[in-house]
């Protein structure tokens, strides 16, 4: 077991929406694997044109009007800084040390909104927008993807909370240049709930869509057309 601080995308499904208890879905995991290797359109597309900044990844972001009725922003929180302890995973364990010293996925052009939607149920979807050079966003996604589901199964403590964890390799939609998606399945105080978290890279943008299952599937192509979409 190792103590580290983990980046903001390896355990953002986790620490946004698992440790504060958001996302509480009851959909069951998708049982049907899929490759290992990230799903390429063309390797040839991706943009070399230089990373945007954040003030234009943020415009760039879907809103309250992109999604539709029922939902609501929720105000930005203030970054965490709390140690992070994984259990029974060594390569998330070495992810954390690496972002410990800014070495995976600390990309300084960053944007993030998270929404509330008032259903049937009460759940959650959260969007983050990175840019940075094809390769670099490439290399970044990837590592973190296959180290988390290089686990099937582990624990996650903040404090004193300890939560089981599950993690597996889903399908990825044929959007953008790459892709990668996963569920995340998390039990913690008699409740198990599932959070599936998509990345697509288009050229130079990063976009990840994490929450309810059927709100990352139903949200994932608009979040896609409008971080291309130039302001």
């Amino acid at each position: 077991m190792r103590r580290s601080t983990t980046t903001a995308l390896a355990l953002s499904a986790l620490t946004v929406l698992v440790l504060t208890g958001c996302s509480r879905s009851t959909e069951p995991a998708d049982t049907s694997a899929a490759s290992s290797a990230p799903a390429h359109r063309d390797g040839n597309s991706a943009s070399t044109s230089a990373p945007l900044s954040s003030a234009k990844l943020n415009k760039r972001l879907l809103n309250e009007s992109d999604l539709g009725e029922g939902y609501a922003r929720k105000p930005q929180a203030t970054d965490r800084h709390d140690d992070v302890t994984v259990i029974g995973c060594p390569a998330l364990e070495k992810l954390g040390s690496d972002a410990a010293t800014g070495a995976t996925l600390d990309f300084t052009r960053k944007a993030k909104a998270s929404f509330t939607y008032a259903g049937s149920t009460n759940s959650e979807v959260s969007e983050e927008l990175y840019s940075d050079s094809a390769t670099k966003l490439s290399n970044g996604i990837g590592k973190v993807f296959n180290a988390m589901v290089s686990c099937p199964s582990y624990q996650v403590a903040s404090g004193s909370t300890v939560i089981d964890m599950g993690t597996q390799k889903t399908a990825a939609p044929d959007l953008g240049d790459e892709q990668w998606s996963q569920l995340l399945t998390y039990s913690a105080g008699g409740q198990r709930s599932v959070v599936k978290q998509t990345a697509v890279r288009t050229g130079n943008i990063l976009v990840i869509v994490s929450g309810s299952p059927g709100l990352v599937d139903a949200h994932l192509d608009k979040a896609l057309t409008k971080a291309r979409t130039a302001h």
